[in-house]
Formats: C-alpha cells, structure tokens, sequence
C-alpha cells in the first residue's frame, strides 16, 4: 500500500478493532501515518486516539488491573536475583543484545591500548 500499512490493519483501524493490535505504540505510529496520507490534521488524531484511550483505560477495574500485575509479576520474576519486573501493557520491553555489550567493551580496551602504546611511543621520542 501506499502508506507502507498492512491492508489487515488499515482494516482494522477503519473498524475501530484497536484491540486488536498487540502493541499500543505501532497502532499509533500507523494512526498518523493513515491520517497524513487522508490528508487530516496527525496532531488531532493522536489527540483524539490518547483521550480514548485514556477513558477506556480509565474504566478498567482496579482489581482487574491488579490481578494483570500479580500476573505478569508471578510470571515476570527475575530468576537470578528474585526481583520483581513489572511491565506497563503500554511500554516496548527492552531488549538487551549481549553481543553489543563484548563488542563495546572490546573497543574501549583496543582504545585503551592505542591510547597507551602512542603515549610510550612519544615517552621514548623524548
């Protein structure tokens, strides 16, 4: 499609299905894409899309909210250190690439020693 949507979710979007997208902040990101390519004003959709969602959330049971945190805590519990993550429905968890951390750690060590061998180098110069 022209919007780079998935036609099911434009579908979804025109039936007002939002439950079913799993992730509150793609539903968003389409939201305004889909209301820039039918020329309407982004800004006063995404307004309009945050003041349903903030009645909707609004009226949810607090037990019933509770019960998703005891949930989500029982299911969420760290296993190394017993810690509790509890996780808003509304926020992308963060994914950690261990890969990413060596491969840092490993080009500050080869700078640390760049660093050393050019301050030896000028030492000796001297």
């Amino acid at each position: 499609s022209d919007t780079g949507i998935p036609a099911e979710a434009i579908e979804q979007i025109e039936d007002g299905a939002i439950g079913s997208f799993k992730d509150i902040f793609k539903l968003r990101t389409y939201l305004e894409t889909y209301a820039k390519y039918l020329g309407l004003d982004p800004d006063e959709v995404i307004d309009d899309f945050n003041e349903y969602m903030f009645e909707y959330t609004s009226k949810i049971p607090l037990g019933d909210l509770e019960k998703e945190i005891e949930a989500k805590t029982r299911t969420e519990k760290l296993e190394d250190t017993g810690d509790v993550k509890i996780v808003s429905p509304y926020l992308k968890p963060v994914e950690h690439n261990p890969v990413l951390k060596y491969v840092a750690i490993a080009v500050v060590i080869i700078a640390l020693i760049a660093i050393i061998m050019i301050w030896a180098i000028r030492q000796v110069a001297v």
